[in-house]
């Protein structure tokens, strides 16, 4: 067992547009942004008890870290409820339940009056600003976004752990082919480098988040979020502009995810343990020739 080697993120209090876009946007570096929500009514008044006032009888899918088997495709919910009661739980106890891609224009149009997009320039989207639920303890699979945006994500009541990782540092993160995701079985907090190897030649970038802060991924950046207490977090986007990157966002959307729900269909567990041990022994040989 061991430790993923990490170093700190850059932190600052505020920042100008010019330095933002100069020192982290065009070099595509992370940021933490201490007080980019300060001047938001969101700072004052986003906690669960207010978010649950406003919760009404919708349901909403939650989902675990279970991972998805046989013919199923690849993200399926664990369980639905009323987010009433989902966010009681948030707040009364530990659980792995976790609500993601919640689409605030369409599911709670009120909230948009707590928040504004900071002018720091980045061409965000204004259409897709998403929230995401999780409770003390819940974790979040290494991935990246499908879509390559770059994200500036806001956290909310409470403390997150995020861990990022570089584009680069795919190839030793054991991505699953056809997936934007690492091997479920990896434990991100202390790994098996006896049977997983390549973690070892991993460098990430550690994060601590507490409320208000501002945190901007770069497009394409893998992330592993640990929820601390049970907590939320708003993500705006800004996708990209490069034909290279617009190209990849595509494929990703149209063909890759597409394709490997046909397949999961298809061929079922068989499909799935197939990428699983492929890409195990590809790394593994790689890396560690006595493996497990």
């Amino acid at each position: 067992m061991g430790t993923i080697k990490t170093v700190p993120v850059t932190r600052v209090k505020s920042i100008t547009k010019e330095d933002f876009i100069k020192n982290f946007y065009e070099p595509q570096l992370p940021v933490l942004i201490e007080d980019l929500s300060k001047d938001w009514p969101a700072y004052k008044k986003w906690n669960l008890d207010y978010i649950q006032s406003l919760a009404g009888d919708q349901m909403v899918p939650l989902y675990n870290n279970e991972p998805t088997k046989g013919r199923k495709k690849s993200v399926v919910p664990a369980a639905k409820m009323k987010l009433y009661d989902y966010i009681e739980i948030l707040k009364t106890k530990p659980t792995d339940l976790r609500m993601f891609f919640y689409n605030v224009l369409k599911k709670m149009p009120e909230l948009t009056k707590d928040f504004d997009y900071p002018d720091i320039g980045l061409p965000f989207f204004k259409k897709l600003p998403v929230m995401f639920f999780g409770g003390k303890g819940s974790k979040v699979l290494a991935h990246y976004d499908m879509d390559l945006a770059n994200l500036v994500h806001f956290h909310f009541h409470g403390d997150k752990e995020v861990t990022l990782f570089r584009p680069d540092q795919a190839k030793y993160l054991y991505k699953v082919p056809f997936t934007v995701h690492n091997l479920e079985t990896i434990d991100m907090d202390n790994p098996d480098f006896d049977k997983y190897p390549a973690l070892q030649e991993v460098e990430g970038i550690s994060v601590k988040m507490k409320h208000g802060d501002a945190l901007y991924m770069p497009s394409g950046y893998w992330h592993y979020i640990t929820y601390l207490n049970g907590g939320f977090s708003i993500t705006l986007r800004a996708f990209p502009r490069k034909p290279k990157k617009l190209a990849k966002l595509f494929s990703n959307v149209l063909f890759m995810r597409n394709f490997e729900n046909m397949m999961r269909y298809a061929l079922g567990q068989k499909w799935t343990d197939y990428k699983e041990n492929s890409v195990l022994r590809k790394l593994n040989k790689k890396y560690h020739k006595n493996a497990k």
